[in-house]
């Protein structure tokens, strides 16, 4: 509280001093990351109170004001990067309160109780354990606080469709368990590091099991009675979200939020079409080398059906991604200028929730933390999980993808504000999640026509996204359409494409980054290649890319423009 009461009298004193604009921005900017740094001791998995929104969002209003007051003329290059990055983020804070994202706090894949599994890691210290034990109890009243917005989405009209919640009970039910011990909350507490003695893992112990038994058991009960009671009963009946209360602003809200641009559903869903016949052309073309007698469609289905594409251990399935891993750290040097320091590893998505997860995704650790950062590798359901498509998801997820640029972000020089360290935009993020993808050729990771054709269907996964986010969202498709057309375009597994479909369903726009933000990178490279000709060095241009961290795509562009006229020049 005193971090914000602080916050309130730096923006107060906005213009008072005669200051200088520079000097101005920096207050805001201190005001702004004194607010998201105060963490009440009262709240250790965060405040979700309706006070605490409103609070929120009145200091972001209040500081957005000030901010318009500053005269931006006279920055420098950091100084106009972090101006544009504030704002972003406050009108993005606004606009989410403005549409009360946070009553409907649940996903397809995720959701507010399944997130807690995120605390669970292994527990080094004492400090550690006793801050873990800390969050357990915790819970309680963080569900209570969460199931108290689910009730006024509901009444608002902004429950998920009921379509979506499939097989969603096992994000719940297995945590209600006999035993402490059996409980995946609990199992931290099962390998206590040594150099605590037996006396201390006794006691720590002793105590997780009655926070257990006592606590957290009881509230995963109440999420289920609140899911199978309250909201199933309750849920939307249409899958598009322009059928909600306010849904057409709210998506093109979210287009603007997740691209960075300004670009209408219409101008994304023919940019999809477009991407989805160009990529099919090269699809056709590897048919052709590997003298497949069929059509697109029946090569895919070879590509579900036959063994020899599949895992057939879940162990197998991560040593091929620990091979691929390996084989991109080896290329980095020659494509990257500066590389970061944190490591990375390759663990398995937690059985807790792998049944409604994606295939892989990458967890990142703050800068002081003593973890690494994870790939982690979905090995529920192997034959779900196709081996050729595992150099793409590896690039995209560990290196040269997530693990990279957001180990790179966070290690950004002090002289970069915390907020920007600390800011993630997709279009930015997952846009060069996707262009590594593109650029794992250039290392040599594609080393069969099958890991070629894999690469193609993830770009055509995210070219496809486009179609059916704005397909099911404003016009009017089906989700049965929906997956019907991923069916017919991409390698994905059946199974894949039901959990995609699910989650464009209930997190509207935030699929279309991906591909809008590669376009961009690649259009920027391109144009790079152009002017520079032989002058263009790879390594220099990924250094324009990443070195001043996340921004917005007009800002990326803004880099790139100013890496080449100034390399021009200097010849």
């Amino acid at each position: 509280m005193k971090k914000i009461l602080l916050g309130l009298v730096l923006v107060l004193s906005i213009g008072c001093n005669n200051e200088t604009p520079e000097q101005e921005l920096a207050k805001l900017i201190e005001a702004y990351q004194n607010f998201q740094n105060d963490k009440d001791p009262d709240f250790p998995l965060g405040d979700y109170s309706e006070t605490k929104f409103e609070r929120r969002a009145s200091f972001c209003d209040s500081l957005q004001s000030q901010l318009k007051k500053i005269k931006p003329n006279t920055f420098g290059e950091d100084d106009k990067i972090s101006y544009e990055l504030l704002e972003f983020v406050l009108h993005e804070a606004l606009n989410k309160y403005k549409f009360k994202t946070h009553w409907n706090p649940i996903l397809s894949d995720a959701g507010f109780h399944s997130s807690l599994t995120y605390q669970v890691r292994p527990l080094t210290s004492k400090k550690a354990a006793l801050n873990y034990l800390n969050k357990l109890k915790a819970i309680p009243l963080y569900i209570e606080q969460q199931s108290e917005l689910i009730r006024k989405g509901l009444k608002a009209g902004m429950g998920q469709p009921l379509v979506i919640f499939k097989g969603y009970e096992t994000t719940y039910d297995q945590h209600i368990t006999p035993t402490a011990e059996e409980n995946f909350y609990y199992s931290p507490f099962q390998s206590l590091p040594n150099p605590l003695s037996q006396e201390e893992k006794d006691s720590l112990q002793k105590a997780a099991k009655q926070v257990v038994l006592e606590q957290l058991i009881p509230s995963f009960k109440s999420v289920k009675a609140l899911f199978e009671k309250v909201y199933y009963p309750n849920t939307r009946k249409a899958i598009g979200i322009s059928e909600t209360p306010e849904g057409k602003a709210y998506y093109q809200s979210r287009i603007d939020y997740y691209t960075t641009l300004e670009m209408s559903p219409e101008e994304i869903h023919q940019k999809g079409l477009d991407e989805v016949s160009r990529i099919k052309k090269q699809m056709e073309a590897i048919l052709k080398e590997v003298e497949f007698n069929g059509s697109i469609q029946e090569f895919i289905a070879f590509l579900r059906t036959d063994p020899q594409f599949y895992a057939k251990t879940p162990e197998e399935l991560l040593k091929h991604a620990r091979n691929i891993a390996k084989k991109l750290d080896e290329q980095l040097p020659r494509f990257f200028k500066t590389l970061p320091r944190k490591p990375y590893g390759v663990a398995p998505v937690p059985a807790a929730i792998a049944p409604k997860y994606t295939s892989g995704r990458y967890l990142g650790t703050s800068p002081e933390s003593t973890e690494p950062g994870y790939y982690w590798v979905n090995t529920y359901n192997l034959p779900s999980r196709p081996l050729y498509a595992i150099p793409s998801l590896t690039a995209h997820e560990a290196v040269p993808g997530h693990h990279l640029q957001g180990a790179l972000n966070q290690e950004l020089p002090k002289t970069i504000p915390q907020f920007r360290r600390n800011l993630y935009l997709s279009a930015y993020g997952e846009g060069w999640g996707l262009y590594t993808e593109f650029l794992a050729n250039e290392m040599g990771i594609y080393t069969t026509p099958y890991e070629h054709f894999g690469k193609l269907t993830y770009e055509m996964w995210r070219a496809c996204r486009l179609v059916v986010d704005t397909g099911m969202h404003v016009f009017g498709w089906s989700r049965q359409r929906a997956v019907d057309f991923m069916a017919e375009n991409t390698a994905l597994s059946i199974h894949e494409i039901n959990t995609e479909i699910d989650r464009y369903i209930s997190w509207p726009g935030q699929a279309l980054a991906y591909k809008i933000g590669e376009l961009k990178i690649r259009e920027l490279r391109s144009l790079a290649e152009k002017e520079l000709g032989s002058r263009f060095d790879i390594r220099e241009f990924h250094e324009k890319i990443l070195e001043k961290g996340t921004l917005t795509l007009p800002l990326l562009e803004d880099q790139i423009l100013s890496y080449i006229k100034k390399t021009k020049s200097n010849y």
